[in-house]
């Protein structure tokens, strides 16, 4: 098993408590790369927190923020089970990202590869190298089969 697939199990498993709680089911990790240490962890929290901003990129990013006491995460790779939106593609290169591992594509709103490709944009005073499709068909089932149980339960 790779270094990527490796953190990405460890992202499903954020992804799974996001589900627990019936959230979305996303996770992310952050990880310093020089260490492999795991500095942030997040999953979806919108519904419990009422807060649109509570993205599992978002909390994972906040809480690595925070351990190292510095906003620049530099020497460190954000993983996470769906391709970020707008608003997480723009935070991870606000805190200069160096790296992105995601599992599946979010034909929807991904900002990094699909819609849009703002990890890469030149004109960003910051670029995120990106790596895609990391345990990609499980992340994606668990996507789906939310989405099943919920419009089966007449929700979302």
């Amino acid at each position: 098993m790779t270094a990527a697939e490796t953190w990405m199990r460890e992202a499903i498993a954020q992804a799974r408590l996001a589900l627990a709680a019936d959230e979305v089911p996303i996770g992310a990790i952050v990880v310093h790369e020089p260490s492999n240490q795991i500095l942030g962890r997040g999953h979806n929290r919108r519904q419990s927190d009422s807060d649109p901003t509570a993205h599992a990129e978002i909390l994972a990013l906040r809480e690595a923020a925070k351990k190292i006491g510095d906003w620049r995460l530099v020497d460190c790779v954000m993983v996470v089970t769906l391709e970020p939106c707008p608003m997480c593609a723009g935070a991870m290169v606000n805190a200069r990202v160096p790296r992105l591992i995601y599992g599946c594509s979010d034909p929807k709103a991904g900002a990094v590869r699909t819609l849009y490709r703002l990890c890469e944009d030149a004109r960003l005073n910051h670029q995120i190298a990106v790596e895609e499709g990391v345990l990609a068909d499980e992340c994606a089932e668990l996507l789906r089969a939310f989405f099943r149980a919920q419009r089966a339960m007449g929700k979302k």
